[in-house]
């Protein structure tokens, strides 16, 4: 596989659609100050491409920062995610998180929950669209993807960082209200394919959690992680430092997931540091003391994580993957390097390999779910 070098079929051919709409999930009306206000509602935007050959949709959960706007273009003025899931023949629904983007807001999530948070720009250069010239992780060398100087002042950067939305502070928040509206969703839509994308990782876990028989895969690229304990990214010879405060008490999830022998109330999971890495850039990580609970609703659907080369993720997803294969769940760990693209950064559906990695997604399930 190479990687392309002129218009994709994507950008270059029409896509008719059926229907194209949007709809909310998951709200409930809470009252305050004498009235009542919705709160915790999604935003659904639907694609049902007149040509539909898939029997299953793919539902399209974005990260940390970011709106469903991730997956319908890219900065650069190309088409998106959206658009190659919908040339292949699936329906495609585009989320906006909860408390987020079109999702609508209520001052809650300020009284309960804490502040919101927004990345500046420099912190958006270094993580997501310049990291090789800030160097904070080993593997940020590798990054060519990005279209542009990924630099302030860039109109592709400007596109991008314009795109940028405040979001909830307190990730165990996010989770739940994810999970909650994501059931909601399917309970409405029938079985489905989940995408999702960094801090929406574990989102997929979770939904998976509660509703088992609805869906049918997961797409997991880069998920929100380590397992246990969130790590800084320092650059140098001692690159990274684990956070004292322990985060995902849920392994990979803030919210518990359904364990097997179940966890009593109040209990957490025990976790224990494993033995360093032969290979110096990759991270040290925690996973389940032994013997290991089995995680028994994410264990009959099919999983691909995907890890690009020059992110951030690239040091530490393959102990999400530990934790998931020691819990019995059975995926591939597919490292994109390996699959022929090379230099991609975290934001791999905006990068200018984009739709040959959608290709690979698609090729992938064509493979795998019937």
């Amino acid at each position: 596989m190479t990687q392309e070098t002129e218009m994709h079929p994507t950008d270059r051919d029409p896509i008719t659609l059926a229907d194209h709409g949007y709809f909310f999930v998951g709200g409930a009306y809470v009252d305050r100050d004498n009235s009542s206000v919705m709160t915790d509602a999604m935003y659904v935007e639907k694609f049902i491409p007149a040509d539909q050959r898939q029997p299953y949709p793919v539902v399209m959960f974005h990260g940390g920062g970011q709106t469903g706007v991730n997956f319908t273009g890219t900065p650069d003025g190309r088409r998106g995610w959206a658009h190659d899931f919908l040339r292949a023949g699936y329906a495609v629904y585009v989320i906006d998180q909860p408390e987020r983007g079109r999702s609508g807001h209520t001052s809650r999530v300020i009284e309960e929950d804490g502040a919101l948070l927004l990345f500046d720009a420099t912190r958006t250069e270094q993580r997501f669209t310049a990291p090789g010239k800030h160097k904070l992780w080993p593997q940020s060398r590798h990054h060519t993807q990005w279209p542009g100087s990924g630099e302030k002042g860039d109109p592709v950067f400007d596109q991008f960082y314009a795109s940028q939305i405040e979001g909830i502070a307190d990730g165990a928040e996010v989770e739940r209200l994810n999970q909650n509206a994501g059931a909601a969703l399917l309970d409405k839509i029938g079985p489905a394919i989940l995408l999702t994308h960094s801090q929406s990782g574990p989102f997929g876990w979770l939904i998976a959690d509660v509703r088992p028989t609805l869906v049918k895969a997961i797409l997991a690229l880069e998920p929100n992680g380590p397992p246990f304990r969130e790590i800084v990214l320092r650059g140098g010879g001692e690159w990274y430092v684990y956070e004292d405060a322990v985060g995902r008490t849920g392994g990979p999830t803030r919210v518990p997931l359904t364990f097997d022998p179940p966890l009593e109330e109040g209990e957490a999971l025990t976790a224990e540091l494993q033995a360093p890495s032969d290979n110096p850039e990759l991270v040290t990580g925690y996973l389940q003391a032994s013997p290991a609970r089995q995680l028994p609703n994410l264990q009959n659907i099919l999983i691909m994580i995907m890890v690009a080369e020059a992110s951030y993720h690239a040091t530490y997803d393959h102990i999400t993957s530990a934790f998931l294969k020691q819990a019995g769940v059975d995926h591939e760990l597919a490292y994109l390097a390996d699959k022929g693209f090379s230099g991609n950064g975290h934001m791999v559906m905006l990068e200018k390999n984009n739709h040959a990695v959608a290709d690979m997604m698609i090729n992938w399930l064509a493979g795998n779910c019937r």
